[in-house]
């Protein structure tokens, strides 16, 4: 696969699409999806009102590794220099093993606000007593995910000050298996509140999932050797520890400084919402969750770090909320997104988070040394001249 991929960028648009046929083993008519996928009439069955489709431009990233196996990714964005920069990050870090990554268990969090309650404290104490009927309760709701594995794991409970008004708020664990699962969650609350009201004596308001997925994570780390970055770096004059202090001392200002802070996590999901988008996810509840983890301590931080290792390479790492499923959900309508999510050779839902993860933390790096060596707008504005046709 690497030979074949190997100045991927160079290759006309028929020539990449026979690279990722034999690469994919796709058939003439999934290759076909390349062309017209989605069609107003699949369109129709997702939304209201359709009137005809949107198009984005849908590229390859390659040289990724992760966890020692070769990872075709593919991203839907309209940004230049978003696929070419994380092209090229995978390629510095390959002679070190590329990006290790693990998943956490796929568990999502519902949501139940009960107002009215005149005893909030004896109300908790009722539920947590009862929780484990609760649970049951919620899995008499999806016997499929349950007999899948998955299912409602567990219940907390807590106060919360609305003004001057104490409410009680459920938080209920789902495992969701390969699913994003939204719907079944969402399901789950619903079923558990009628009894959450006779147990509390309060009414229950919202019964739906949270997108801060705290449980549901994913976390990626690499290695970029400074040899390998000096090399990368001709015509700076930076020695390759200095080009490792620059992204760590770029990534500290970032730490410290809200209003970097806001653009260094930008450059992450520039990655990991292109990701998301050519693969049917819900992109945007990746996105609120990302920068909801972001601030979880109260105040907003990045989410990748950076550090040197004994040998004074660079050693970056990110770690991820990563709500995705790769069965049911909108996947299930977009025939191309479906094949998006089997170019990535995953076979469950943690393995495509692990992969989104790395790609945010390969995004990150790459904008990190773009702004720490030549500047951010030099392969950028080149990329954006083409775009409009410019020669230069």
């Amino acid at each position: 696969m690497t030979n074949a991929f190997e100045k991927f960028y160079k290759k006309s648009i028929s020539g990449r699409r026979a690279v990722i046929k034999k690469s994919a083993n796709l058939s003439p008519s999934e290759l076909k999806l390349f062309e017209n996928a989605l069609g107003s009439q699949n369109a129709d069955q997702i939304i209201e009102n359709v009137v005809g489709t949107y198009e984005l431009p849908l590229g390859i990233a390659t040289n990724f590794v992760v966890n020692g196996r070769q990872v075709v990714v593919p991203m839907a964005v309209e940004e230049p220099s978003v696929v070419a920069a994380a092209s090229n990050a995978a390629k510095l870090c390959k002679a070190t093993g590329g990006f290790k990554t693990k998943a956490s268990k796929p568990e999502m969090i519902g949501q139940i606000q009960l107002v009215k309650v005149k005893n909030p404290a004896s109300a908790l104490k009722k539920i947590i007593k009862e929780k484990k009927n609760l649970v049951k309760i919620a899995n008499s709701r999806d016997p499929l995910l349950v007999k899948y594995g998955g299912g409602a794991r567990d219940i907390e409970a807590k106060t919360i000050f609305a003004g001057r008004k104490k409410m009680v708020i459920i938080y209920l664990t789902v495992d969701v298996r390969d699913a994003m699962g939204a719907n079944a969650v969402n399901t789950m609350c619903e079923a558990i509140a009628p009894e959450l009201e006779r147990m509390s004596g309060g009414i229950a308001r919202l019964r739906i999932i949270s997108n801060l997925a705290v449980k549901r994570t994913a976390k990626a780390k690499a290695v970029w050797k400074k040899k390998d970055l000096e090399k990368s770096a001709k015509g700076t004059g930076m020695t390759g520890q200095e080009i490792v202090d620059a992204i760590i001392e770029s990534y500290e200002l970032a730490e410290n400084d809200i209003y970097r802070c806001a653009t260094h996590n930008k450059g992450i999901m520039n990655g990991v919402d292109a990701i998301a988008v050519a693969c049917g996810q819900d992109w945007r509840a990746i996105e609120a969750g990302a920068h909801a983890f972001a601030a979880k301590t109260g105040q907003y931080k990045s989410l990748t770090k950076y550090s040197k290792d004994k040998q004074g390479n660079l050693v970056g790492e990110i770690e991820i909320p990563v709500a995705v499923g790769i069965v049911g959900g909108a996947i299930k309508a977009q025939p191309l997104a479906q094949l998006c999510v089997k170019l990535t050779g995953v076979k469950t839902a943690q393995e495509l988070g692990e992969i989104i993860a790395a790609v945010g933390l390969a995004q990150n790096f790459a904008a990190l040394r773009a702004l720490s060596t030549e500047g951010i707008q030099r392969g950028h504005m080149r990329l954006h001249a083409r775009m409009q046709g410019e020669k230069k």
